[in-house]
């Protein structure tokens, strides 16, 4: 082949090639994947859970299988952020469900021609905190979470006050 010289002169009005610039998108904030429903999420994703509680089986499995206290710690660690994990989507659950009764309700006082009652934040928070009681109290572990939040409110208290030091 022939072979060309590197040093011809670039033409003044040389045309440059347009290249197209990739536009990436975030499926979190783009309209076009749509609006996220967690009741439909929780749908869609349900098969999750089975498949959640066999992976759980199996780790509790190898726990009691292990012989290694490294693997083993590994394991219990694991284990234990599988619970945690199982217990906040139990709460998140809840919290969705109670929020939902409570716009039924609306609803249907809003039917009968009443007018429409929203809870302020600080009311829900009430509410929960009942509820939180009530189960604590049915469980029978009422007693230990009392004592357990006198410590805490004697430590943050004691805390406040002025030390011997200072006087």
């Amino acid at each position: 082949p022939l072979e060309m010289s590197a040093k011809k002169p670039v033409p003044f009005l040389r045309q440059v090639i347009p290249v197209k610039k990739k536009v990436q998108r975030d499926p979190r904030f783009d309209d076009l994947s749509g609006e996220y429903k967690p009741e439909i999420f929780m749908k869609t994703y349900s098969f999750l859970d089975s498949i959640k509680k066999q992976e759980k089986e199996m780790v509790q499995k190898q726990l009691k299988k292990c012989k290694n206290v490294e693997q083993k710690e590994k394991l219990r660690r694991l284990l234990n952020r599988m619970t945690q994990q199982e217990k906040a989507q139990k709460k998140q659950q809840e919290l969705r469900e109670r929020e939902l009764s409570l716009k039924r309700q609306q609803r249907e006082l809003a039917k009968q021609g009443k007018k429409p009652f929203f809870l302020k934040k600080s009311e829900k928070r009430k509410l929960e905190l009942a509820e939180k009681y009530a189960e604590l109290k049915r469980s029978g572990k009422l007693e230990s979470f009392l004592s357990k939040k006198r410590k805490r409110n004697a430590i943050k208290d004691k805390r406040h006050l002025p030390s011997q030091k200072n006087l």
